[in-house]
This record gives C-alpha cells, sequence and structure tokens, in this order.
C-alpha cells in the first residue's frame, strides 16, 4: 500500500538521522494495528513492542510472527491495551522510538495520551504521529463531487464522534512543545489520494509523486493525513 510505504520512508528517514548506523532501537508501537510498521522495524533488527486493544488484530499479528524467523519473534513483544495505558505497562524513558499512527483519534484525550508516549521516550526519541488532518476536510469530498459533505467540512459543521476526529498541525505542534517533544519534521501522506491501478503498473509514479508532494508547500497542507515527528528534549 502507497500510504504504509510513504510513512516506513519517512519514518526511516527521521531515524537515520537520528540515532547512529546500526544501533539497535527499543521501539513502541501503540495501536498495532495489522502490525506492518512494527514488523518491518523487527526485521530490520530493532526491539518492538506492540500495543494493541483489539484481541481480532491481535491474531492478525500473532499469525504474521508465527511465519517470520525465530529471531524476529524472539525481539517482538505483544502487549494488550490502549495509548491511555502506557503508564501501567512502561517506566519512564523506556522506548527510543513510539510510533502513534493514525489511532489519536480514538483516544479519550488526545494530550494525556501523547504526553503518556512522551513520558516513556528517553531523551533524544522520536515520536512518530499520524494523524488525519482536519486543515483537508473537505478535499476528497470536493473532488469526488460531494458538494454537500465538503460544504459541511468547511463550515465545521461535521458531527464529533470518534470516527470524524481530524487534528490541526499548529494544535498539534504547540502540544507536542507542551509534552516535552518538540516537532521537528512533518509530511503529507496521500496528498493526491489516488485509487491504485489494479495491475500496480502506476504505484512507483505515484509513490514518488506523494513522497515529493508530501514535502512540499502548499501541497502537504492539503494532505488527507499528516505525519508528524517530534524529539523528547
Amino acid at each position: 500500500m502507497i500510504r504504509q510505504e510513504l510513512v516506513a520512508r519517512q519514518l526511516d528517514e527521521q531515524i537515520a538521522a537520528r540515532f547512529e548506523v546500526g544501533r539497535r532501537l527499543r521501539v513502541l508501537d501503540v495501536g498495532l494495528g495489522e502490525g506492518a510498521q512494527a514488523l518491518r522495524l523487527a526485521r530490520a533488527g530493532h526491539k518492538v513492542t506492540g500495543l494493541e486493544n483489539d484481541p481480532a488484530l491481535l491474531d492478525v499479528v500473532k499469525d504474521a510472527l508465527e511465519r517470520e524467523p525465530e529471531g524476529i519473534r524472539e525481539r517482538f513483544k505483544l502487549v494488550p491495551g490502549t495509548g491511555q495505558d502506557t503508564g501501567v505497562h512502561f517506566l519512564p524513558g523506556t522506548f527510543d522510538v513510539v510510533l502513534c499512527h493514525g489511532v489519536l483519534k480514538e483516544a479519550r484525550d488526545p494530550e494525556s495520551t501523547l504526553a503518556g508516549l512522551a513520558r516513556v521516550l528517553d531523551a533524544g526519541g522520536l515520536l512518530s504521529l499520524v494523524i488525519r488532518n482536519e486543515a483537508a476536510l473537505a478535499m476528497r469530498p470536493g473532488l469526488d463531487g460531494d458538494w454537500d459533505a465538503a460544504q459541511a467540512a468547511l463550515n465545521a459543521a461535521r458531527a464529533a464522534t470518534s470516527d470524524d476526529r481530524a487534528f490541526r498541525l499548529d494544535g498539534l505542534t504547540s502540544l507536542l512543545q507542551r509534552i516535552g517533544t518538540p516537532l521537528e519534521r512533518w509530511y503529507g501522506v496521500d496528498v493526491f489520494s489516488a485509487p491504485p491501478a489494479e495491475d500496480g503498473t502506476d504505484d512507483e509514479r505515484a509513490l514518488a509523486a506523494e513522497l515529493s508532494a508530501g514535502r512540499t508547500d502548499p501541497y502537504r497542507s492539503v494532505a488527507a493525513l499528516l505525519h508528524l515527528c517530534g524529539v523528547r528534549g
């Protein structure tokens, strides 16, 4: 999937900028999902802990781990729980990298959740967030010709449900500063949101365009998702 590859490349770029080559990092993936990024990092040699509250998704990752070599299974730990539970499971400074990709919208209190994630980061650690971009909510329905939905988004008339929760870059920038993980770099993800070709022939060209647009103004500002990278002071 192009979205996963975009985030992976951006994450690798930030890891390479922060840590010496060859260092085995302690990684926490909050809201593990099906484990795409966590498994990729474990295969790269890092020690990964996945925090996930959905039993069905935990089973998916367990099945995937069964197909991995023993060395990868040994450095991958699964913990049932949510982003609000980090203080229960982990001591301060436990991790070098914390991933929170797409699950902040489900948090009861996003600010306290992020503060908890920052707490378990070691000094100089990397916090990687992927969030829905509130500033671009009208883009997709507008491009699809759904004018009622586009106007509702422009008028800020959307229902305040967890499924609809989105965030603004300026608000999260201020929040990251307050919790001691100031924003170092941000990217747009899904600027164009083009559907993939059935035969995959356009994937490389689409990926190249998304990679460029996701780090170029003004395009990244209207991406469907934002990838924010903060560093623990």
